[in-house]
């Protein structure tokens, strides 16, 4: 497995939900990110709620500039989700760095897989060790058309 890039210079990361902007959060989510335009405030707060969350934060001004949250049992499973890099800091391997402390946060517990689904950031993923379904037939899904 790669190691996990560094985080740019002037910036942090941190599991503290008393930092979470959850505002910006939602905007950014709901308004600019493919799945999940449209998401309702209150839904996207019990996702927070529910989740372990990962915030990036400006060190200077202390505003957050990334997020990424885990739905997870910390003892076997883990679903990464709702990883958003604002606009204005992207290219600055944020991002890259953000999942890649997400990574090692969840290490230690010993799960037995980490999953995610993107349409558009394969080779993010591939540089910190994601890889496609080795046997897809295997995963079944249920919809509820939301």
């Amino acid at each position: 497995m790669t190691d996990t890039p560094p985080l740019a210079e002037g910036y942090e990361i941190s599991t503290d939900p008393s930092r979470l902007d959850v505002e910006r959060v939602h905007r950014w989510l709901s308004s600019d990110a493919y799945w999940a335009l449209g998401r309702e405030r209150e839904k996207q707060e019990r996702a927070i709620a529910g989740s372990v969350n990962f915030g990036v934060y400006d060190t200077a001004s202390g505003e957050q500039v990334a997020y990424a949250r885990v739905v997870t049992d910390l003892a076997s499973f883990a679903w990464l989700c709702d990883v958003y890099v604002d606009r204005s800091v992207r290219g600055k391997g944020i991002g890259t760095a953000l999942v890649g402390a997400v990574r090692e946060h969840l290490r230690p517990h010993g799960l037995r897989r980490i999953m995610l689904a993107t349409r558009d950031a394969h080779g993010v993923y591939e540089k910190l060790g994601f890889a496609p379904l080795a046997d897809p037939d295997i995963w079944m899904v249920l919809n509820f058309g939301q």
